[in-house]
């Protein structure tokens, strides 16, 4: 059994959901989530597709707004009318399964609009950052190349990158390696093994079970809406409990 650090995780609250719902229509795929992250966590969430693993990941930075609950990140409650979603996101970075870079701009500027326009960071400050970054993502010498030059594994680098820059509390994954090629998966899964080691808090979806185990401090497994089990990598992958949690790691492991 590798050996789980607990990466500093602290006590200080960065995301609080409380009996979170999301219907769509009449169909309801979260029925009641409770879920705390804490400074320093990495957390996986595994599970079936259509488990709503994504919707909750949604949930946590107003991509998606619940039905019905409460979610607190960094001390904001995403109910509260009053909430500027903006600056709760600007604590929030969130990297898709597709990187969504601007095609007509060059890596390196892809990273700097955001520090610039939100933060108010002064060209020279923002590309140091930037350039620190990419060296961060194994990527420094492509701070010049348009993003259409890039692999699939590569721009999702560059997407990690663009998301560190704003500073984030906590980083969110949806599936970040699943759109790409085999070969291109170990370069990210690098590069957020690293963020883990420097303590980023981090919730992660993902179907990488080996990498799970080996980053997480606390894997959650989710199934038809609910959290059917969470505990440490050693008590979901080597002493499942649930039926549920027992048939899905029979298939995927």
């Amino acid at each position: 059994m590798s050996e789980h650090k607990n990466h500093g995780a602290s006590d200080e609250v960065i995301i609080d959901v409380k009996g979170l719902r999301k219907n769509y229509g009449r169909t309801e795929v979260i029925k009641g989530v409770d879920l705390t992250v804490r400074k320093g966590e990495v957390i996986c969430i595994i599970g079936p597709s259509g488990a709503g693993k994504s919707t909750i990941l949604r949930c946590l930075n107003g991509l998606e707004h619940a039905t019905g609950g409460r979610v607190v990140v960094a001390g904001h409650d995403l109910n509260d009318p009053k909430v500027d979603i903006d600056r709760v996101r600007e604590q929030v970075g969130m990297v898709f399964q597709h990187f969504n870079l601007f095609n007509n701009m060059s890596v390196i500027e892809n990273i700097i609009l955001a520090p610039k326009l939100v933060h108010g960071e002064t060209d020279a400050e923002a590309r140091k950052r930037a350039m620190d970054l990419l060296e961060t993502v194994g990527l420094a010498q492509k701070a010049d190349a348009m993003p259409k030059s890039l692999s699939g594994g590569q721009k999702q680098r560059v997407a990690i990158a663009r998301s560190l820059a704003m500073r984030p509390q906590v980083m969110l994954f949806d599936e970040a390696t699943s759109a790409l090629d085999p070969e291109m998966v170990g370069d990210v899964l690098e590069v957020i093994r690293g963020l883990a080691e420097q303590g980023m808090t981090m919730v992660l979806v993902t179907h990488e079970m080996g990498f799970a185990r080996e980053v997480a401090t606390r894997v959650i497994f989710t199934d038809a809406g609910v959290i059917e089990e969470e505990g440490t990598p050693d008590e979901i992958f080597n002493h499942p409990k649930s039926e549920r949690l027992r048939a899905f790691l029979s298939k995927v492991l």
